[in-house]
Parts: C-alpha cells; structure tokens; sequence
C-alpha cells in the first residue's frame, strides 16, 4: 500500500505550508546541518542501548532482544486540540470505569437490552471472582493507555482500550529525556508541556487508591512476571523512578492476613500492587494453579478489601474487540453523553450480515482477533496475497465470533528522518491515563508509534514499528 494523498499530513498542508502546530519546530529543524542532525540519531541509538531500552521479542525469534528504533522528529499537537483530545479521553474512562463496575453487580446494560448477555457469560476474561465486589476506592482501571488514530484535521478516532495492563510508558519518558539532552535549545525555543513527573503522578494516584487498612505512607509495589518478559525493562524502570519496590511472586506471601514482601527485616505488609501479570498467573489458588508468578491466597486478601491491585483482575474485558465495537452504546449508557471520540467502524463477524459483509470485501478490511494484542493474529487485506485471504476466510468461517473488521484507515502522517531528508509515515498515539478517587489525570502527549516502512499502517513495535516524542505545546 503506497503513501496516498487522502492520509492528513500532520506537518504541511496540500500545498507544502507547515502547519501552525510544527512553525517552531520546522523553522529550528531548517537551521540544523543534515550531517549533525544523523549523527545525533546514532548518538540517541546508542543511548538506548546503554540504558537498556529492548523489547523482548515472541514468536519466530524468540528470546531476542530488540532495540525499539526510535526517531527524533517529535509528534506535535497543539493545546487546544489537546483540550479536545482530553475531553474525550476523560469521558471514555469514566465510562470504561462505570462499565467494569456495572457488569461485576447488576449489570444494567444488558438488562437495559443496549448489550448482549452473551459478550460478558462467554467471555474468558470476565472473572467470577470479581462478581459483587468493588475495589478500594471503586477504582477498576488505575492506568489506561487509549489507542488513537487521525485520519483528519480535526478527527482523532480510538482504535482500542487498554484497560488491563497498558505498557510503553517508559518509552514516553526515555523519548523526552533523550530529545532533552539531544537538543536542549529546541526546547527553549519551542514551549513543551513536560512529561517527566508521570512516575511521581502514578506513585500519587495509586497511594490514592489504598485501602483503608494502609497508613499514611502506603506501601506500593510493582510486581513483575520476571527477567524474561517483554516488559521487564518498563517494570523496573518504574519501579526506581516512584520509590517502588520491584517484586515478583516468590518475594511475597500472605502474613496475618496481608499480603507482604520480604525484606532485610522480615515481611513488610503491602497496600498496593502494581501488577504486571496477567490475571490468570495472579492467584494459583483462584486461577492457573500450575502459575508460579502470582501470590497464593492474594484473591483472598482483595476481596476482603485489604490491599490494592492495580489494575483490578476482570478488567480485561473491556480491551476485549467485540466490547469495544459496543463503546458508543457503552459511553452513552453511562455518561448521559454522545461520545466525544469515535469508534473506528467495526463489523461483529458473529452477526451472520456483518460475517456476509467481511467476506465480501477481506481484501479491502483489516480483521482481528476479538482478544488478540500486539498486531499478531490479524488480517491486512489490502497487503495480503491471494492465498492469505483465503485461508484467512476459512478462520472466519470456522469461528466468526472470534473476530471483529474494520476498514483500512487512511491514518495520519509525521515526518521520520530519513538519508534523505524529511519523509511521512503513519502514526498513531497512546496516551496515558492515571485514575484514583482525587480524579483523572491525562499525562500530555503519549506514546507515538510510527511505522518506520514507506507506506506501512503496521506501527506495533514487535512488527517492525518505532516510536517518537509526542509533544503538546503550551498555549
């Protein structure tokens, strides 16, 4: 698929004009000499790799360790499309929040007929164990990472939740410090909303959200799968940066009916638990009793309200696809409201028209997996061969209800630099959202990622994508 005309470019206009949000940015970059300019980017290669900035990689090589390629044009948005974007955002966690609260009680969405039973009963990641209980604070998602896409001036569209365990903050923050020490009078010259204080903003928000058995300082903790997750780098990182301790599930136990770490001293009693594991490993007495990565008996102590667990378990549900093709019915159910952000328009392959339709028209859709992450497990039509398709379509056939489609979007542009220069790639953006009974607060910018191949939609970064630093500029 070449770069076509209909994307928006983010920086020029039809006619080549820069756009008000990159005037200060373009004139300072015209300045630069080419040659400084990638021998900086070799520089900043370099830096993450010292750092330790890798992404373990699954599948055909497996246990490789990647450097995620990172470009040094900044995405930039200015203030009042930020204020629009943050409206939006807001409004969709709170409905997000109202949603996982409603479907673990009385479930007055689907007794209201606006969604199916069927989507929540038939659901892996709907938790029983969750069923009747709120947690401390009535906090399900603490941290979320909304995906979103633009396809034109004024259109940002979301292209998918991620309520369960959202990852590449630490890449939003390592973007900004390298820019900042790559070009400290870029900085000056250009008025940047900072980023740098969301792990001090996380360690308030999650302290927020203790339960009523911490003190005054509540203990947090982030708790990792190990070495060899993808994320470790993340988990670690953010752990030092809030004053948190790194802990996987062999440093905890359950101890007078708390859930503590061991220290130097003996056992220090927990209040919150950033977890980075996914529910099933959580509690080999409530779910995978084969895990080894979670605390035996943790369910136990959450239930009877006396630690935190950041996210709540059962809030995967709501990055499930098939839900998210239900997000206008979910926000305006619970907010009274049209939503702010649209949704990408989405065919349920289990609904026999929608299943005639994607058939019809694979090679022009892109189709997913209903619970699948990280660009694995789908369908590119417009970039797929003949042959793809059509074992594609016998999936589809087989279990239609494990897939949603969408249409190919023409999704927007950012200058990468290239040997030659300047040059548009498509780009989308995550956003990071903190929430705790004091409110929601949206860190400005995000996670930019960009794909780094001419005319690829691809941005993930195990399939080949990079990231850059998103900026929001001060008014």
């Amino acid at each position: 698929m070449t770069h076509s005309p209909s994307s928006f470019d983010e920086m020029l206009t039809a006619d080549g004009t820069v756009r008000a949000a990159y005037a200060g940015y373009r004139e300072w970059f015209d300045e630069q000499d080419p040659a400084l300019l990638r021998r900086k980017g070799a520089e900043a290669e370099s830096f993450f790799r010292r750092t330790g900035i890798t992404f373990n990689v699954y599948g055909d090589d497996a246990g490789e360790e990647r450097l995620i390629p990172f470009d040094m044009v900044p995405r930039i948005v200015t203030a009042s499309e930020w204020r629009k974007l943050s409206r939006g955002i807001e409004q969709r966690v709170r409905a997000l929040n109202a949603f996982l609260h409603d479907i673990y009680h009385r479930q007055e969405i689907v007794r209201a007929g606006r969604l199916p039973q069927r989507l929540i009963a038939q659901n892996e990641a709907f938790l029983p164990q969750m069923v009747g209980y709120v947690p401390p604070g009535g906090v399900y998602t603490h941290i979320v990472g909304i995906d979103l896409v633009r396809t034109g001036p004024d259109e940002f569209m979301v292209l998918e939740d991620n309520a369960r365990t959202p990852s590449g903050v630490s890449y939003m923050l390592e973007n900004r410090e390298t820019m900042m020490a790559m070009f400290p009078e870029l900085f000056t010259k250009v008025n940047v909303r900072p980023v740098q204080d969301y792990p001090r903003r996380l360690a308030k928000s999650l302290a927020a959200c203790a339960p009523g058995c911490a003190g005054d300082r509540p203990v947090v903790a982030v708790l990792t799968p190990g070495i060899y997750n993808s994320a470790y780098f993340e988990h670690a990182f953010l752990a030092d940066q809030m004053g948190a301790e790194l802990v996987e599930g062999s440093d905890l136990r359950v101890v007078d009916g708390r859930v503590a770490m061991r220290t130097t001293r003996g056992y220090t009693p927990i209040d919150v638990l950033y977890r980075r594991v996914d529910d099933e490993f959580l509690d080999p007495l409530s779910f995978n009793p084969d895990s080894v990565l979670g605390v035996p008996g943790i369910m136990d102590i959450y239930r009877a309200g006396r630690i935190t667990i950041a996210n709540a378990p059962g809030t995967g549900i709501a990055d499930d696809k098939a839900i998210y093709s239900f997000m206008p019915e979910i926000v305006e159910f619970y907010t009274g409201e049209k939503p702010l952000l649209a949704n990408v328009p989405t065919w349920r392959c289990s609904e026999p028209d929608s299943l005639a339709y994607v058939l019809d028209n694979l090679a022009e859709l892109v189709v997913k997996e209903v619970h699948g992450s990280g660009g694995y497990g789908m369908l590119i039509g417009p970039t797929s061969s003949k042959k793809e398709i059509e074992a594609f379509a016998a999936k589809l056939r087989a279990k239609p209800e494990n897939y949603i489609a969408q249409p190919t979007l023409a999704l927007s542009t950012v200058p990468i630099l290239t040997k030659a220069g300047l040059a548009p790639r498509h780009v989308d953006l995550r956003p990071f959202v903190l929430v705790s009974p004091q409110g929601i607060d949206i860190t400005p910018g995000g996670l930019t990622r960009v794909a780094l191949k001419k005319g690829s939609l691809v941005v993930n970064s195990s399939q080949g994508g990079g990231t850059k630093d998103s900026w929001v500029l001060e008014d």
